[in-house]
């Protein structure tokens, strides 16, 4: 498994080797022992799944607060998105700034999102499913979402997204106080 730095501390790109044959091929897409050596060592205890119709769907800019904070693997099944991250560590060096990379079924390339960082995509294809690891179980009452077009992010839109109305009506960055401190690199 190839593991990449992003410019945000903590955020990595994880690109697993694949072994293909004339039937396709196989590859390992979690290892615990493996990511553990690279500084990713945890248990992750739910795996969630979306599939979205229509192209130009976005989902985020999503979060789940202490003390049920989440870090996800996040990787693409079917389809494409541009799945993006930023940070929201009070403190943190790279606080407000956001780093996206596209994950498709072709690419397999996924994004390990530690606690601390709000998390959304946009589907660049129609049926696009998004495949994604959690290290804690969703908690409604933790559940937080910050609005999407807030942090100067490039979605590579050609017109308007389609949203959920939860996230068209979240809080704007500027408004937004995090309940997540940086702790220094992990």
């Amino acid at each position: 498994m190839q593991v990449d730095d992003t410019p945000l501390p903590g955020l990595r790109v994880l690109t697993p080797r694949r072994i293909a044959d004339a039937r396709g091929f196989f590859c390992e897409s979690w290892n615990q022992r493996t990511l553990a050596g690279h500084g990713i060592g945890l248990d992750f205890v739910q795996d969630n799944q979306s599939v979205s119709d229509r192209a130009g769907t976005l989902r985020g800019l999503h979060f789940q607060a202490p003390p049920h904070a989440q870090a996800k693997l996040v990787r693409c099944g079917h389809g494409a998105l541009f799945d993006v991250a930023v940070d929201i560590r009070k403190g943190s060096p790279t606080y407000g700034r956001w780093f996206g990379i596209e994950l498709s079924a072709g690419n397999g390339r996924q994004l390990f999102i530690p606690a601390g960082f709000l998390h959304g995509f946009v589907t660049r294809a129609p049926g696009t499913e998004a495949l994604y690891k959690c290290s804690a179980a969703y908690a409604p009452d933790c559940d937080g979402a910050v609005r999407w077009d807030s942090c100067g992010i490039d979605w590579g839109l050609g017109g308007t997204p389609v949203l959920s109305e939860k996230d068209a009506a979240a809080p704007p960055l500027a408004e937004f106080d995090s309940p997540f401190v940086w702790e220094g690199a992990p």
